[in-house]
């Protein structure tokens, strides 16, 4: 791993954050997938840490974002029952664009911009990335948690050695 830059580091930890991500949903046993944690079905927690990332990790403020075409109002919202019920493939195509997204946005990104402020935001961008990581882990480990409790199963996860994997052939649990 390269450590000679700070977008450099940011772009390796996004990229195994995002495969993390990736393992995680992939995990979600289609019995687990509708059943309610805290009063919401799983995969709106799910959506609800994609529809962060997607709106936080660059400029909460961008004039420009447009929700997905899959969103409802409060769909996002763990607070608030929605009537909108996602699919596997709903989420996994979510997951897609934001990981394009995210790609596009760190590839294009330098270590001098780190901490500027993105239009009308009134947080660095170094700040947004950060602040991403840790809302990401959070609700990856309440999610984590319920499969861990359901299945027995550990999700797998790659720490800053464990080479990410290339192809789906591999053991998804530890």
């Amino acid at each position: 791993m390269k450590q000679n830059t700070m977008t450099g580091i940011i772009a390796e930890q996004t990229k195994r954050a995002l495969w993390e991500i990736k393992n995680v949903i992939d995990c979600v046993p289609d019995s687990l997938w509708n059943k309610e944690y805290c009063d919401m079905p799983l995969w709106k927690h799910i959506y609800h840490t994609l529809h962060s990332l997607d709106l936080w990790f660059i400029n909460p403020r961008d004039k420009n974002y447009f929700e997905p075409s899959i969103h409802s109002e409060n769909l996002n919202n763990l607070e608030a029952v929605s009537s909108k019920t996602l699919s596997r493939n709903d989420i996994d195509n979510y997951f897609s664009q934001i990981r394009i997204k995210i790609d596009k946005y760190i590839s294009n990104l330098t270590d001098e911009e780190l901490l500027d402020y993105p239009e009308n935001c009134e947080y660095t961008k170094f700040t947004l990335i950060l602040a991403q990581f840790r809302h990401l882990h959070t609700h990856m480990g309440m999610i984590m948690g319920f499969i861990i409790d359901d299945t027995g199963l550990w999700p797998n996860v790659l720490g800053l050695t464990y080479p990410i994997p290339q192809s789906g052939d591999y053991n998804k649990y530890c």
